[in-house]
């Protein structure tokens, strides 16, 4: 198979019925290809001291798996053509990494994986993205997820994500259902008593 190439034609005349299902472990580079040929969408939104080639490396992918993070791709016609994940973080799910090849974008992809993980949950979910990425703002938006107010956002990045002090200036945290300032206090109030957290970093669309 090969995760980068597209059929001939438009994506949307696949033959195949398309299948949501979990990554398996042997599908690392398929996922990092898929993953850094979509990141290239963010070159320029994301600030140049935050930018980094490749965009995932294979040890940060294999670090987060190890994380907590589970992986689900959407494939039809043999291929993988996005790929998102959900972490498991405290009380609250994290979707982590969410990324459609550049030829499958805007067929509904990046939606049936939301909807799927969505499905999973029971929880409050949280998702971190960059906040010049304002298009993946306004997708997880039109998807019902609410942006939190600007102090709430270092909150939830502190207690949810391990995260540099650059990362929380540039980053924006969207909720599902909606969170209000006082609601996300007693969130993170829950979390500090129930103990440890998961290491991660926002991801986007």
């Amino acid at each position: 198979m090969h995760p980068t190439q597209a059929p001939e034609g438009d994506p949307r005349a696949a033959r195949s019925q398309p299948t949501i299902r979990p990554c398996r472990e042997e599908e690392a580079e398929t996922m990092l290809a898929i993953i850094n040929s979509a990141a290239e969408a963010y070159r320029g939104a994301i600030p140049a001291d935050c930018w980094h080639e490749p965009y995932m490396p294979t040890a940060e992918l294999r670090s987060d798996i190890a994380a907590g993070i589970s992986f689900v791709g959407y494939e039809v016609d043999g291929v993988v053509a996005g790929v998102m994940g959900i972490q498991p973080v405290r009380n609250v799910d994290l979707i982590r990494h969410a990324y459609v090849l550049p030829a499958y974008q805007g067929h509904g992809v990046g939606s049936a994986l939301l909807a799927y993980l969505r499905a999973q949950s029971d929880r409050q979910i949280l998702i971190g993205t960059w906040t010049a990425a304002t298009w993946a703002i306004r997708f997880y938006e039109r998807h019902n997820f609410h942006l939190v107010t600007e102090a709430t956002k270092a909150l939830l990045l502190r207690t949810y994500w391990t995260v540099s002090e650059r990362l929380i200036e540039t980053s924006v945290v969207l909720a599902a259902p909606r969170l209000t300032s006082e609601e996300a206090g007693k969130l993170v109030e829950r979390a500090e008593a129930g103990g440890s957290r998961t290491v991660g970093a926002p991801g986007g669309l």
